[in-house]
């Protein structure tokens, strides 16, 4: 069973350690900011470090481990294209906090917020267009202010005007013209 591990996004720039199967030495170093990303390890005997910035990643997912942990276990990912270069943010087997920590690094880091299907592809939770959410309109709410005070509310409540059945048609009139 995987201890769980929480990093403070409050607290950011924060150097971490994560597991890596292709290291040498089965770790790598992460430095987190909030602009940029760089991961250190050594492989084969060299150390390498990779710079990355934040916009590079798609998002930040909700990751749920049924198969080995009873109860199931649940992560907050840093995702990048590159499945390699995902990073961990936050690791429980209590649900209680896993959407406030998800949301919070969400807004932290500026990325969108992504959920892990069952087959490991990942998808968006909102539309967006760009980074803005697209959200169904609302209607303006009337408030009170000094200046709604000052107008009338009948004002507000005008009916739509109705046209008449049968259109108004001027023939064999003249038409004025002003000319020089």
């Amino acid at each position: 069973m995987a201890s769980p591990w929480r990093l403070d996004p409050f607290s950011l720039p924060v150097r971490f350690t994560a597991a890596d199967g292709a290291a040498d030495e089965g770790l790598r170093i992460i430095d987190l900011h909030r602009e940029r990303v760089v991961l250190r390890r050594a492989h084969a005997g060299m150390r390498m470090a990779v710079n990355l910035p934040v916009a590079a990643y798609r998002g930040v997912a909700i990751r749920l481990d049924a198969t080995t942990e009873t109860p199931p276990f649940v992560a907050v990912t840093l995702e990048h294209a590159d499945a390699a270069l995902s990073l961990p943010l936050f690791c429980s087997t209590d649900n209680d906090d896993i959407v406030a920590e998800w949301q919070l690094w969400g807004r932290v880091l500026g990325l969108p917020l992504l959920v892990a299907e069952v087959d490991g592809t990942v998808r968006e939770v909102f539309a967006r267009m760009g980074r803005l959410l697209i959200a169904a309109p609302t209607w303006r709410r009337r408030r009170r202010s000094a200046v709604a005070r000052r107008r009338p509310s009948r004002l507000l409540r005008r009916r739509a005007g109705a046209l008449s059945a049968v259109p108004v048609v001027h023939r064999g009139e003249r038409e004025i013209i002003a000319r020089d």
